[in-house]
């Protein structure tokens, strides 16, 4: 494949994260380096099927590498998942000459590359994009410090508020299937309580948290709840709590979609760089349905069956950490 390899593709697919146009930009400036044509595609899967593509160079992805979201776009395609859509995507790509397909996204995405590259046998390489760091077989995703940043600060503004009326805040961040954004966030933004997937939440353990901090005077609570949490609804637990809190002042905010937006931090946009160029470099080497990743500061590689296969765990000493200075 070394030696064949001329013209490669890339999308961008799923939720976009903060960091995809620097992986964009990595992909095409190494592809340019070593001579090889790139296509990008519009809209994820659905810009494959459908033939919607763009030439890029090195001047298409001039001053992106600071730009949040995607400049490729992304979508969810449904005509994907079916035999015939798929056929479709790989009759374009054929059309078009591409020999190699690069995925940027998050499982969903990866599940969608592994089947391509599976029934027609054409190379593909994942990049891990996802705000929720929740790609097994690598440290970080692109996306997470970004977002894990925008969290904090976010929490920080609400401080600002909650310390001025003695205010009891449950503030739910993004993380459906996920804690990675909760626990991070709410140990650097001194959460009193951290409300995650992972782990089931005793309603009156919280509670009798939240009671030892009204008695040592604390003038503010935060409670971060990341949004899959197994109680459910962030206003139906506020109300639950006020119940047994009732001279607490308890009010909900919830981040949403501003978690996915802003310039991508330096973190992200490194490992985006990193990221991009080596999957590149994957594809020239011959290997398939493997994804890039991060490991102890290196860069790795690992099977895309197991990257959408296997679940990465909470570092259990991290949640440790969390209920000590959470006091």
């Amino acid at each position: 494949m070394g030696n064949t390899l001329k013209h490669i593709g890339v999308l961008t697919s799923g939720g976009d994260a903060p960091g995809m146009n620097a992986a964009i930009r990595a992909v095409v400036r190494t592809c340019a380096y070593h001579n090889l044509d790139v296509t990008g595609f519009y809209e994820g899967y659905q810009g494959v099927i459908e033939g919607n593509t763009v030439k890029l160079d090195t001047q298409s992805v001039s001053n992106i590498v600071n730009r949040g979201g995607t400049m490729l776009r992304s979508a969810r395609c449904q005509e994907f998942r079916t035999p015939e859509g798929r056929q479709k995507a790989y009759n374009n790509l054929k059309e078009l000459g591409i020999d190699g397909l690069v995925v940027i996204g998050g499982d969903g995405s990866f599940t969608g590359a592994s089947l391509l590259s599976t029934e027609f046998e054409i190379p593909v390489i994942g990049i891990p994009g996802t705000i929720d760091n929740d790609i097994y077989g690598t440290d970080f995703t692109i996306g997470f410090d970004t977002a894990l940043n925008t969290v904090v600060d976010a929490v920080d503004r609400v401080r600002d508020t909650a310390s001025s009326h003695n205010r009891l805040f449950f503030i739910e961040c993004m993380g459906r299937d996920s804690g990675f954004i909760a626990l991070n966030a709410g140990i650097a933004a001194g959460a009193s309580g951290i409300l995650i997937p992972e782990e089931s939440t005793d309603l009156n353990d919280l509670v009798e948290k939240l009671k030892k901090s009204r008695e040592s005077n604390k003038t503010s609570n935060i409670v971060l709840v990341a949004e899959g949490e197994k109680r459910g609804d962030t206003f139906q637990l506020a109300e639950e709590t006020q119940k047994h809190l009732p001279n607490y002042d308890i009010r909900v905010s919830v981040l949403g979609h501003l978690q996915r937006g802003g310039n991508p931090s330096c973190a992200d946009r490194v490992l985006a760089t990193r990221l991009g160029v080596a999957s590149v470099e994957q594809l020239m080497a011959g290997n398939s349905s493997i994804m890039v990743g991060i490991h102890n500061g290196s860069v790795c590689t690992v099977s895309i069956h197991d990257a959408i296969s296997r679940k990465p765990g909470l570092d259990r000493n991290l949640m440790h950490i969390a209920e000590i200075v959470s006091l």
